[in-house]
């Protein structure tokens, strides 16, 4: 009888410090679940260190280890989805290459899976010990926004890690659109989902690749992708602007027919100007965030291009 296929996709960019310890993990689970296959499924991100040259090295060692290496840096979301793409697996995991996606958790989670008779075991941390405490709070903050703003339920303080079965893999790689946040397209699939809750791990070597802005653009987009509440709430927000002004306007009709007292003070015009043209732009910026969403929906650009990889039949879904 054949041994059920666990597939492990790890998107990587400049992780030359990390690959051999994670593979030594991976490798460390594999012993410990022997009554199940593995493959790895490396994605070079286009990395600009040795990142690469490592990955060639575990794959002509081990047969189990499948590499794609893009042309350049195209995110995390292009890889993840690439590695999707070519995960042939039974059951599919998803994790970070710095080890801060525990690969000891994979038994755990894949007795859950069996157990529960579930399509999906996703882990989530506990604490942010280790973090920034201005970046927790934000981190906080957009998990809530989310849940309020959008149909979809992303627990506080979820991951990218985790095993999921074959059904639900092939529901989020329907799920083909260009401008991807895969936390939230997870939620959006549905299926049964258990969560797994760990301590925060600290990275294994080298400097996260996820600075404060990168992180702000990263949750913007998420929410973008996921909600159109920003949008409706420039319409009230004009709307209310809209009836405050006129209700201004009648103020003034009235204090000139009646006291016959003209309106006095440019600066407090030039206040009123401001304030009412900084929302005007504010309010074109939301919009602007959709529409160039949609800019970059219709051109049909392919998510990533593989200059090289090891595997003999690359899917490149666009």
């Amino acid at each position: 009888m054949s041994k059920t296929a666990i597939s492990i996709v790890v998107p990587m960019f400049n992780e030359q410090e990390t690959v051999r310890a994670l593979y030594g993990a991976l490798n460390d689970v594999a012993a410990e679940m022997d009554g199940y296959s593995f493959e790895y499924v490396f994605v070079d991100d286009g990395s600009k260190d040795a990142t690469r040259r490592i990955i060639r090295e575990l794959a002509g060692k081990d047969e189990r280890v499948r590499y794609l290496s893009f042309s350049r840096n195209f995110g995390k979301e292009a890889a993840l989805y690439a590695g999707l793409c070519n995960a042939g697996g039974d059951y599919v995991a998803t994790m970070d290459a710095d080890m801060q996606d525990p690969p000891s958790l994979l038994p755990r989670m894949m007795a859950l899976l069996e157990a529960e008779d579930c399509d999906n075991v996703a882990t989530r941390r506990v604490t942010r010990k280790g973090e920034p405490k201005v970046r927790s709070f934000c981190a906080r903050l957009f998990y809530k926004l989310m849940r309020r703003m959008s149909e979809i339920d992303i627990a506080d303080g979820a991951r990218d890690y985790r095993l999921m079965s074959r059904a639900m893999v092939d529901s989020v790689l329907a799920v083909s659109e260009y401008n991807r946040f895969s936390k939230g397209i997870f939620a959006w699939v549905g299926y049964e989902t258990r969560w797994l809750e760990f301590e925060n791990v600290e990275r294994a070597a080298g400097e996260t690749k996820w600075g404060f802005w990168k992180l702000f653009r990263y949750s913007v987009d998420g929410i973008v992708n996921f909600s159109n509440t920003p949008i409706r709430l420039s319409s009230y927000l004009g709307l209310i602007l809209t009836a405050v002004s006129f209700a201004a306007i009648l103020v003034e009709v009235i204090r000139a027919l009646v006291f016959s007292d003209p309106v006095a003070g440019w600066p407090s015009l030039v206040c009123i100007i401001t304030f009412i043209g900084g929302i005007q732009l504010f309010c074109m910026g939301i919009m602007g965030q959709y529409i160039s969403k949609t800019y970059m929906e219709v051109k049909r650009r392919p998510h990533y291009i593989v200059k090289e990889t090891n595997c003999v039949d690359v899917r490149l879904n666009n």
